[in-house]
């Protein structure tokens, strides 16, 4: 019988000077290497520049808006069926969406070059809050391919 996942994110300590679980999983997702105060560091340069370039905006809450405008619905995921291969949309899960998020998000601040992380990681959350943003159009795009790809809802498994 398979085993039945349980979320991690009950066990995780939230982060000391947000006290959000959400903070502290994102910064978990950027660690590297073990470099869990170089991560904390970057996060909370950014959280001071979504302060100065937003005042009077709680950047926690910018952080978790971006996070929600992230997160995709549905995906597509491959599937063979008599020797043709369909591109089903399939429902994502609670903790896949926010995995896909914090991908994303990382992802689209890694692939920019010439300016600290933390500079480019503010700019991409402060984007996702407003429903722009590299981050933002990878999921529009997701949605559109599984829009698209909705005659094969019956293939789903």
């Amino acid at each position: 019988m398979p085993r039945k996942y349980v979320s991690t994110e009950r066990f995780l300590k939230p982060d000391p000077r947000t006290g959000s679980r959400l903070v502290a999983k994102f910064i978990n997702t950027l660690m590297y290497d073990g470099k869990k105060n170089v991560a904390r560091q970057v996060v909370y340069e950014c959280f001071d520049t979504i302060t100065k370039k937003m005042p009077g905006e709680n950047p926690e809450e910018v952080f978790t808006n971006a996070i929600m405008n992230v997160k995709p619905m549905v995906e597509v995921r491959s599937k063979r069926v008599g020797g043709a291969n369909y591109q089903v949309p399939i429902e994502v899960k609670k903790n896949r969406q926010q995995a896909l998020a914090f991908r994303w998000i990382l992802e689209a601040c890694r692939v920019r070059g010439g300016r600290p992380m933390s500079q480019r990681l503010a700019e991409e959350i402060m984007a996702a809050s407003r429903k722009e943003g590299t981050a933002v159009t990878k999921r529009e795009n997701t949605h559109k391919m599984a829009d698209a790809n909705k005659m094969n809802a019956h293939f789903a498994w």
